[in-house]
């Protein structure tokens, strides 16, 4: 058992007190507010929806849960899940799992809660792995064709499910068998407001790519086809595109093949196709009401797709063929049932593919018949329902509900009085409400409601809802459990809630109004053979496989069996199923209408657990006794509330246990002592024993507490004692060590002043006074001489370019080793000096010049370095014309050579000769040799030139000059460094002053009465030969790009 001390409310509803439908309703409140939405009712689980994700599912709650007993952890589906494996795999016991709740409970999520832990439970390997996967994958395809949207549910199941899955002696799973029951074919047809049409048609429009909804001949809008409720297309928080492509890969995974899959949404699509074909009103020749198609391209287009003649579908539609032994009748139908008969076959294709697809899916997951196999059955049915307008689906809905209410009450009791007798406990009779007379009431073969509603079904002349009603107020008018306003009248009750073409059952849940409209058509469910026919005659192989009755070499009068006669032969089957079986339950319950979180509605959940039966289920569980234990836990859990058993106890379990209940003055009509468990009859007892255990723990504690203070508090001590002991021992020993080596120290300290007086003394004896500095001088000198000598002989070369020196052998000759090289360098240099002509000196300064203007400034510095400057290029000597250019008193020409003059313009370039004197820079054209500009270096401003290679530079005109109104001068010289360096000079030595040289790549001339800038950028070749290139960009802008 749980500590009941830790949980919230009652985990057990046996234990509940009081017993009431109002106080089992503040219990589940209590709990699910709290997030517990599981709890027991013994082996029963009850599962509140909770409408959100929790996180007490995946890997670890599994590892958790299957370690623990049933009652050793909080109430959850793995724990009832986990005791249903078990005692499989263990006890070679068959189980099965029934689930039952009403739409929106959480039914389906619950199976598969149930599959996903006992796939994580059971065996591994390759083959395993693969049959899990199959069995898992089954649920995203029969979701998908047989769950929709409805007002209390956006995934409701709208059939019945019960899936065997097989196991192999060691517990792996070896395959499985799936049944289905009553799928709502109607819904393919029609549905309410606010609900959808089964989720395939919906996926298949949205996930399905262009190629396969032309292939399909389909369109991708859901508002064009009539069997889709126009209003509502999407479900919020579901994604038909991902999900269309799950249900494609689970059909892979489970074994259809690509030509099958391909089939099943042929005919989906037909089914969808059907829907928007329109029937009109026509008149035949003797004025008999008939009916046509109105537009032929609906029929024409399902004809090509399912290779189907269009014709004999047209005339099956909308004709009817009455065969007899002698003879054949053909009818035409009026447009009322040339449509019921469209929306039958509609139905009928429907219903029968998902048939077919649950047969294949058990093709693929089925088990050979010669292996040994255990088996766990897992029931997902409708569970009881209660409508405003109950139909024929609520009527055999609630049959079948209340035989699976037969087979817990007497399963239940069955299983109560088999533990009596294994424990030697005498048995009294139970008293619970046997629905035994209301099962009868439906389903008895001759007297039965579904006997005579087969009845009135193949009864000859006029059958309608109401001579079916008559025959049932005849039959049970007497009938303790039968109602409707016939009978009412006859006892002279007044109902107006009963309606005249009504009945009423009481049923285990409650009473349940029936409305008899339609329950002939719906249990005859008839298809016209004339539409088998043509089905069957269709090339389409999935198609023509679900009529196999449309063969004429099969075809019968015989009239197939009905709905009610089907269903209650498939309910027999599942009863006699579940009896051979060990049952486990799952009552899955809503907590509101609106699908919120957190709301709970106690009006709704009263009325579902009266349909679910809980107290009654309570009712019966309590019955004799209500809690049971096994000795060895029950003493281990209270073996502490006597002396005699605490701390421990050493006779046998079953004398343990009595010492402690006769010690603890039980009444012994409380109690009962089987052979292996201990019996207590009223969960007030047991809670009187769970109070005497919380007060014995806290004493416990309080003793533990105690003893645990006073043994820290110890231990604190006596390591702080330790610790303190340890640390004076090193104290001491430190302290004597410091003591040690300070002596040891003055020791030999006085050892070397003893040492030293009596060498002093020693040294007076045999010295005069003054030897000592004697020698020392005379050493120094030695030295010194020794030095100078060694350098004389090592002196390094007089070359002006070589640095090296030898280093000095002691360090007090450092300084004069320093002094004796800058001598030895500076008379290397006058030598080297004496030795030039004048002209070599002017050059070297000119080089110094250039150095001290563009070192580490411009890029093309360093290849003119080893360059002599000739200041000729254009051979001046051996052009006159150009030397008369200059006059007489400008002296020498200092520099000539050919430029590049740059219109500030347009960017062009035009060549031009450079001549440099002393006052002036002459500009000439290189044809005429005439001068075009004459500059005077006293007009010169200063000079902008780049950092890069290439040989653009600039004039900058003082604005006073008569040659700066015209502008300042931009050129490209191959010598820039050599002709700016004789220019900087020529100002300097001329005019006594320095030329500003400014190094820029952006930088302004002057143009006329405006001004141009000029940006100068390094080409994508990044360092090459330092060719220009100019270009102008717009009045103002000159941008010139070096290569």
């Amino acid at each position: 058992m749980p500590l009941l001390e830790d949980t919230i409310g009652v985990e057990d509803l046996i234990l509940l007190e009081p017993l009431a439908e109002e106080s089992l309703l503040k219990n589940l409140q209590l709990r699910y507010e709290n997030k517990e939405i599981y709890t027991y009712i013994g082996n029963v689980v009850i599962s509140v929806n909770p409408y959100q994700q929790l996180p007490i599912y995946g890997p670890e709650f599994i590892a958790k849960y299957r370690d623990y007993t049933f009652y050793e952890l909080k109430p959850h589906i793995y724990a009832l899940a986990n005791v249903a494996y078990q005692s499989l795999r263990d006890r070679d016991r068959d189980q099965c799992i029934l689930i039952t709740g009403e739409s929106g409970s959480g039914k389906t999520e619950a199976s598969k809660l149930v599959m996903s832990y006992v796939a994580a439970v059971c065996g591994k390997g390759e083959q395993v792995n693969s049959v899990k996967e199959q069995l898992l994958q089954s649920n995203p395809v029969l979701e998908a064709f047989g769950n929709a949207k409805t007002i209390r549910n956006n995934n409701s199941s709208r059939f019945g499910k019960y899936m065997d899955i097989e196991f192999d002696f060691k517990g792996s799973p070896l395959g499985g068998v799936i049944t289905n029951y009553l799928l709502e074919k109607s819904r393919v047809v029609k549905q309410l407001k606010g609900e959808r049409n089964f989720h395939i048609f919906y996926q298949l429009l949205a996930g399905a790519d262009a190629q396969l909804l032309k292939a399909l001949k389909l369109e991708r809008e859901t508002s064009h086809y009539a069997y889709l409720n126009r209003e509502i297309s999407r479900v919020d928080g579901m994604d038909d595109v991902s999900n269309f492509r799950d249900v494609q890969n689970a059909m892979t995974v489970i074994g259809f093949s690509e030509e099958e899959i391909r089939q099943v949404l042929e005919v989906t699509a037909m089914v969808l196709k059907l829907g928007n074909v329109e029937l009109a009103d026509e008149f035949q020749a003797n004025g008999t009401q008939a009916s046509g198609i109105r537009d032929g391209r609906g029929i024409q287009e399902i004809g090509e797709m399912m290779s189907l003649n269009s014709k004999e579908l047209e005339r099956a539609l909308c004709s009817r063929t009455m065969e007899t032994a002698k003879e054949k009748v053909v009818t035409a139908l009026n447009i009322i049932q040339a449509q019921y008969a469209r929306d039958a076959l509609a139905k009928n294709i429907y219903n029968r593919l998902f048939n077919w697809i649950v047969y294949r899916i058990n093709e693929s997951i089925k088990v050979g018949t010669g292996e040994k196999k255990k088996v766990m059955g897992v029931l997902d049915i409708y569970g009881f329902e209660i409508l405003q307008d109950n139909s024929f689906e609520q009527f055999v809905i609630n049959y079948c509900n209340e035989k699976l209410q037969q087979v817990f009450i007497e399963i239940t009791l069955k299983e109560e009085q088999e533990e009596y007798k294994r424990e030697g406990i005498p048995w009294t009779k139970v008293d619970y409400f046997d629905n035994g007379i209301i099962c009868n009431l439906i389903e008895h073969n001759q007297r039965g409601i579904l006997a005579m509603l087969d009845e009135e079904c193949l009864r000859p002349g006029v059958v309608s809802d109401s001579t079916f009603l008559a025959k049932l107020n005849q039959l049970f008018s007497k009938h303790g459990h039968y109602e409707s306003k016939v009978t009412q009248n006859a006892q002279r009750q007044y109902d107006h809630t009963m309606g005249l073409s009504c009945f009423r059952i009481c049923h285990y849940a409650g009473k349940v109004t029936y409305n008899v409209s339609s329950f002939i058509d719906k249990n005859n469910d008839l298809l016209f053979r004339d539409l088998s026919q043509a089905m069957w005659k269709a090339k389409h192989p999935l198609l023509k496989s679900l009529f196999p009755e449309g063969d004429p070499k099969q075809s019968s009068l015989k009239r197939p069996p009905t709905a009610g006669a089907q269903f209650k032969n498939s309910v027999a089957i599942l009863m006699k199923n579940l009896y051979s079986k060990n049952p486990n339950y799952i009552r899955c319950i809503k907590p509101n209408e609106h699908q919120q979180r957190g709301q709970f509605s106690s009006e709704l959940v009263a009325t579902q657990a009266r349909y679910l039966g809980l107290l009654e289920n309570v009712r019966v569980r309590r019955a004799g006794y209500a809690h049971r234990q096994v000795y060895w836990p029950f003493l281990e859990r209270y073996r502490m509330l006597t002396r005699s058993t605490w701390p421990s106890w050493n006779g046998e379990d079953r004398e343990g246990v009595k010492k402690i209940l006769e010690e603890l003055n039980v009444a012994s009509e409380e109690l009962a002592f089987g052979k292996t468990k201990i019996f207590i009859r009223s969960p007030k007892t047991l809670f009187h024993l769970e109070e005497q255990r919380r007060l014995r723990i806290q004493q416990l504690a309080t003793l533990i507490q105690k003893t645990y203070r006073g043994w820290r508090c110890r231990t604190h001590y006596q390591q702080m004692r330790k610790s303190q002991i340890l640390i004076s021992a090193w104290f001491r020993g430190n302290m004597q060590k410091q003591r040690y080596g300070k002596m040891r120290a003055s020791a030999l300290l006085i050892q070397a002043f003893v040492r030293g007086w009596k060498a002093r003394k020693n040294y007076r004896k045999y010295f005069r006074s003054g030897a000592a500095l004697m020698l020392a001088n005379f050493i120094y000198k030695s030295l010194a001489q020794k030095f100078l000598l060694g350098l004389k002989n090592n002196l390094p070369s007089t070359k002006v370019l070589d640095n090296k020196w030898p280093t000095a052998p002691y360090k007090v000759f450092n300084v004069a080793n320093q002094e004796l090289r800058q001598l030895f360098y500076q008379w290397k240099c006058k030598k080297f000096l004496d030795k030039l002509s004048p002209v070599q000196v002017e050059a070297l300064k000119e080089k110094l010049c250039a150095s001290e203007l563009f070192k580490d400034k411009k890029a093309s510095y360093p290849q003119s370095v080893p360059v002599p400057f000739r200041g000729d290029y254009i051979g001046l000597q051996g052009n006159p014309k150009l030397q008369k250019l200059k006059g007489g008193e400008e002296g020498p020409i200092l520099m000539a050579e050919s430029v590049r003059k740059v219109n500030r313009g347009n960017g062009k370039t035009s060549s031009r000769i450079l001549l440099l004197t002393r006052r002036h820079v002459i500009l000439t054209d290189t044809k005429k040799s005439q001068t075009k500009t004459v500059i005077g270096l006293d007009n010169v401003a200063g000079v902008s030139v780049t950092s890069l290679r290439d040989g653009l530079f600039s004039l900058h005109m003082s604005e006073l000059s008569s040659v700066g109104s015209k502008g300042d001068f931009l050129l490209i010289s191959d010598h820039v460094i050599e002709l700016l360096t004789k220019m900087y000079q020529t100002v300097l030595a001329t005019l006594q002053k320095q030329l500003p040289v400014t190094m820029t790549e952006k930088f302004s001339v002057r143009f006329k009465q405006s001004s141009v800038a000029v940006k100068v950028t390094q080409g994508p070749a990044g360092g090459g030969n330092g060719k220009i290139s100019c270009k102008k960009k717009g009045s103002h802008n000159l941008e010139v790009t070096v290569q």
